[in-house]
């Protein structure tokens, strides 16, 4: 049974009809824009010190790029674009998106500029994960607001997805960014932002900290957004508001305190109708408690997922993470996916959606989240054995 089918399925059992009011039918796009990247990893724990010289396994990955690869997989019409250069890289990149199902058609051609690379070695036990970057001059970066067609590139769309790490790569990858959720927001489009803070990343103006500069461009990008994402650390990285006694270095996570971070978020960009904050507990590279909160900024109340039997939380535990990089990813996804259909929109059911889709993805090598929406609903009913499916 495909995903479609699978939708149809739950539907006729809650009743839910897949009219031509039904935003995830009326056939518009879910876009994506951002910088996609390379991957360059070693095999399982395995250092690049103990890899190189030697084989590397090479997938792509890249914030918006991994939630509209996840999207199609759930069986939502995703466009992703980006710009790249015209080269053999760039080609399997675009197969293999339309592979999955996602719209390339916008893609960015450039004959200057690279492809961007990052390398990972994945951690276990108490070794944390560990990426180092290698892309600079990227065709992203190097391309300005005027490079593209907004008016095409959100053409049938009905939501559009960004995040804090492409305008961390340039200004003028951060104008692009800041110019295509204008266009959006004039449209009457919905925006999602996913925060994601990279310390890394934040150094395109030597006058500013990293800091200092990704407030004040994250700002004015957020002013245009309905939806917006975070982790635990990124409302405090980006805009100073802290999560009350919550430490991440330490593993441990306040869920509570996240309703004031939301709050106050709510109260400093008063377009956005939802804030959404993922909450990992970091015990080991190996193991991390993973749950998220979805904050109604209308209502101000906030929803957790997952919860027991007794309605409290208690977040999933995550005993042999396989990778964790793009989990961050696969709950925007899962976020976008289920406030864009009926049966999963009302909130509670949303941030169980999102929490479970990833959930699974730290079960997945590589950035993109390959879960079918079965087993994001399997999951949510509580079925969590793992036991064989014959």
């Amino acid at each position: 049974m495909n995903t479609r089918e699978t939708i149809r399925k739950h539907e006729s059992a809650s009743g839910v009809s897949a009219g031509t009011t039904d935003p995830f039918y009326n056939g518009k796009f879910i876009v994506g824009f951002g910088e996609v990247m390379l991957r360059l990893a070693p095999q399982e724990h395995l250092r690049l010190a103990q890899t190189l010289p030697g084989e590397l396994k090479a997938t792509f990955g890249g914030g918006e790029a991994n939630v509209c690869a996840s999207l199609a997989i759930l069986g939502e019409k995703s466009r992703y674009v980006t710009a790249i250069p015209e080269n053999y890289i760039s080609e399997a990149f675009k197969t293999q998106m339309r592979g999955l199902g996602v719209d390339t058609a916008k893609i960015l051609m450039k004959k200057s500029g690279r492809f961007g690379v990052y390398y990972v070695e994945n951690g276990a036990n108490q070794r944390p994960s560990n990426v180092l970057y290698d892309r600079e001059c990227s065709s992203i970066s190097q391309s300005g607001s005027e490079d593209y067609d907004w008016d095409s590139i959100l053409e049938d769309s009905k939501w559009l997805h960004l995040s804090g790490i492409t305008p961390a790569l340039s200004e003028k990858a951060f104008k692009s960014t800041l110019e295509i959720a204008k266009s959006a927001a004039g449209k009457g489009i919905t925006v999602s932002c996913d925060l994601n803070f990279r310390k890394k990343l934040w150094n395109w103006n030597p006058c500013k900290s990293a800091g200092e500069l990704a407030g004040e461009c994250m700002t004015q990008i957020v002013e245009h957004v309905d939806v917006i994402v975070g982790n635990e650390e990124d409302a405090l990285d980006v805009f100073g508001i802290n999560a009350g006694n919550s430490s991440v270095d330490k593993g441990h996570v306040e869920a509570e305190s996240y309703r004031e971070v939301a709050k106050k978020l709510s109260e400093r960009f008063p377009k956005a109708k939802y804030v959404a904050i993922t909450l990992r507990e970091s015990v080991s590279a190996s193991h991390n408690n993973w749950g998220a909160m979805l904050y109604d900024t209308k209502d101000k109340k906030a929803f957790f997922a997952p919860l027991d039997e007794n309605g409290k939380y208690v977040p999933y535990q995550i005993t042999d993470i396989v990778d964790r990089v793009g989990g961050g990813d696969s709950f925007s996804a899962g976020l976008v996916f289920s406030l864009n259909h009926p049966e999963f929109k009302e909130a509670q059911k949303a941030i169980a959606f999102a929490a479970a889709a990833s959930c699974l993805k730290h079960s997945i090598m590589g950035d993109f989240n390959y879960v079918r929406l079965d087993e994001v609903i399997n999951l949510m009913k509580g079925n969590s054995s793992g036991r064989v499916v014959r």
